[in-house]
């Protein structure tokens, strides 16, 4: 992608201010979007990223610049400005590069780009038709289909050089459904880290199916009540509770800045007996997954909390250095104009030895969370709210009618300490995590679960 020579002439640069450390990211990605309204294709869009990014690191401090000008004269410019920003003292040098291996590479049967985008349309069509077919209250259906064929090259001045390959597949079908008084909407959006074979794994007409199966679901659901009941959560896309309640809380940065309800934890019971979560990004072609982080280090499976027990958190280079320890391999950025932060891959609360049907018999009058949607969730104290996009009654150990309206309202670590059950149907589920403005992809998941009390919002009135 760049020459070992200039590469090294790039650091050198970048250290000549006096910082300790300095970095280069080369990023090459084309993306593909396309979307499908009224059934007809409306948009068709090809995206490309060319660029690079200097970090130089001088303590605490982080000075960066970036630029999409490749040309020597500009890539040294780059690195003398961030050099400049860093007023360090330090006299560092460039050690010779060493090209490293990526331990975990992720099988690719099929190219995206290599697919005409007639196909990807068609795959497109398949989905709707099944959507519109599922049943007469479907009024309208939006099909969204990306692709990004990501390409990186992390270079650092103590020696490290390695590249990798990153290739994301995913398409979503929303469906809104219709009585003529209300409308209802649902969605179903599987990706993975996976070339075109993910629609052999999901079939588009399965995707429009699925979609059209909720709307249709909530369009007949009564209001949902409201107030402390037990709580069993759906495996899958359930697990962006943890996610987002507790797992930003176990980011390195969270925990410096002491705004993690679980600083200063490591040790200490902060979960049920009963879980064990981790954020793993070596899970075979998981949304999540990539084979060296965006620092360059290899990816790995960090166990967060293992039988109730915080064990340790999630670290990028900068927090790691300033503990004298190690990344976790947990350094990611949107692109080549960021800077890394200690970033989640896939987060997911292992699976347990119950079966979901037993969960269910265990509570006489619940709640049925079958799929969360978007919810708030304050990271200093992980008190969250969450929408319930389909839910269900449970009644004396059985489902019941469907329920709209409802919300899920708590703190993440009471959560964790509520959690009574545990199913053995561990799921992931993909996603877009957001944080400090940048977007990247990351997986959640968990097995069926029961939470013991949480509190829920819903919309059902009493009796005046």
């Amino acid at each position: 992608m760049l020459s070992d020579k200039l590469i090294k002439q790039i650091l050198q640069v970048a250290l000549e201010g006096g910082g300790d450390f300095a970095e280069i990211y080369f990023e090459d990605s084309i993306s593909n979007a396309m979307t499908l309204e009224n059934s007809r294709i409306e948009r068709v869009k090809t995206g490309y990223d060319l660029g690079v990014g200097v970090r130089v690191l001088t303590g605490d401090k982080v000075s960066y610049a970036y630029t999409d000008d490749l040309t020597k004269e500009s890539l040294l410019q780059v690195a003398k400005v961030a050099g400049a920003a860093s007023r360090g003292s330090s006299k560092a040098s460039v050690m010779d590069l060493t090209k490293g291996t990526v331990n975990l590479i992720h099988p690719i049967k099929v190219r995206p780009e290599e697919i005409e985008k007639a196909k990807k349309a068609a795959i497109m069509e398949r989905a709707n038709k099944a959507a519109l077919d599922y049943d007469d209250s479907i009024r309208q259906v939006m099909v969204s289909y990306f692709d990004t064929t990501q390409k990186v090259m992390i270079a650092n001045s103590e020696g490290l050089y390695v590249e990798d390959e990153r290739i994301h597949t995913r398409m979503m079908v929303r469906a809104v459904a219709s009585d003529g008084k209300s409308m209802q909407t649902g969605s179903e959006g599987p990706g993975l880290h996976m070339g075109f074979e993910l629609f052999d794994k999901y079939p588009p007409e399965e995707i429009g199916r699925e979609a059209a199966r909720q709307a249709v679901t909530m369009l007949k659901a009564d209001p949902a009540p409201s107030g402390k009941i037990p709580v069993v959560i759906n495996n899958g896309f359930g697990g962006v509770l943890f996610h987002e309640a507790c797992g930003h809380g176990m980011e390195a940065d969270a925990i410096q800045k002491n705004s993690s309800v679980f600083a200063g934890k490591v040790g200490e019971q902060v979960a049920s007996k009963l879980v064990t979560a981790v954020d793993d990004g070596t899970v075979l072609n998981a949304w999540g997954s990539y084979g060296v982080d965006d620092e360059g280090h290899q990816v790995q499976r960090n166990v967060l909390i293992k039988d109730g027990i915080l064990q340790d958190y999630m670290y990028d280079l900068k927090a790691a250095r300033k503990e004298g320890r190690v990344s976790t391999g947990s350094g990611r950025r949107e692109s080549y104009q960021s800077i890394p932060i200690p970033r989640m891959t896939n987060t997911f609360i292992e699976k347990g030895e119950s079966k979901p049907e037993e969960i269910i018999a265990a509570v006489d009058n619940g709640l049925y969370a079958k799929k969360l949607s978007g919810g708030q969730v304050e990271t200093a104290t992980g008190e969250f709210i969450f929408t319930v996009a389909e839910g269900y009654l449970i009644k004396n150990g059985k489902l019941a009618e469907p329920v709209k309206g409802a919300s899920l309202i708590g703190r993440g670590i009471d959560v964790l300490n509520k959690i009574v059950m545990i199913g053995d149907d561990l799921e992931l589920a993909p996603g877009m995590c957001g944080k400090a403005g940048q977007s990247i992809p990351a997986a959640v998941g968990q097995p069926t679960l029961l939470v013991e009390e949480i509190t829920v919002g819903g919309t059902e009135r009493g009796e005046s």
